[in-house]
């Protein structure tokens, strides 16, 4: 039997309604295989990285405890982006959705296809923010932690969406 490890992912989407696609996105990650959805953050509204000339972002995140290796979850990920209509037609552009790996257990991981820790957790306040919001305490390999990071962050116009925005949404118990 494979180790678990608790895995970080991110979400966003700027496209075709975002709010729904983030829910669908986190209904399609409750479902991997080998996988458990622990927990999913508050859903935040933030100017694009890159290019402005396009809607902004809502992004969260989730915890995931799975047994998958990196590059296997990957791939669910990638097929998950998919489904959802993803089209790569230019840098930081504008997307149906977004999931990128985050955090995988307390692993650095640098190939070809995956780094993690994703390179742009400390600046990207909508990443920083819901972590924090699941765990307070999330520190990365090297031992800097999502809170420190969040302070020297710079801001992204950051906004809390209100539960009422987010209604109907499937929402996994957070861990307290």
């Amino acid at each position: 039997m494979s180790e678990r490890v608790h895995a970080w992912i991110g979400l966003g989407s700027n496209l075709e309604d975002p709010l729904e696609q983030l829910a669908r996105a986190i209904t399609g990650l409750a479902t991997l295989p080998d996988s458990t959805l622990l927990a999913q953050s508050p859903f935040y509204q933030s100017r694009p990285m890159g290019p402005q000339d396009q809607p902004d972002f809502v992004n969260g995140v989730v915890l995931l405890e799975t047994s998958l290796p990196p590059a296997v979850l990957l791939d669910h990920l990638q097929r998950l982006e998919k489904a959802h209509g993803r089209v790569r037609l230019r840098h930081w552009g504008p997307r149906t959705l977004d999931l990128d790996l985050l955090l995988y257990g307390d692993q650095t991981i640098a190939t070809e296809r995956l780094t993690v820790p994703h390179p742009g957790i400390p600046e990207r306040d909508f990443v920083l923010r819901p972590m924090l919001d699941i765990d307070q305490g999330v520190t990365l390999p090297d031992g800097r932690t999502c809170r420190q990071l969040l302070a020297e962050c710079t801001d992204n116009g950051l906004k809390r969406l209100e539960p009422s925005a987010t209604a109907g949404l499937a929402t996994p118990p957070h861990p307290h």
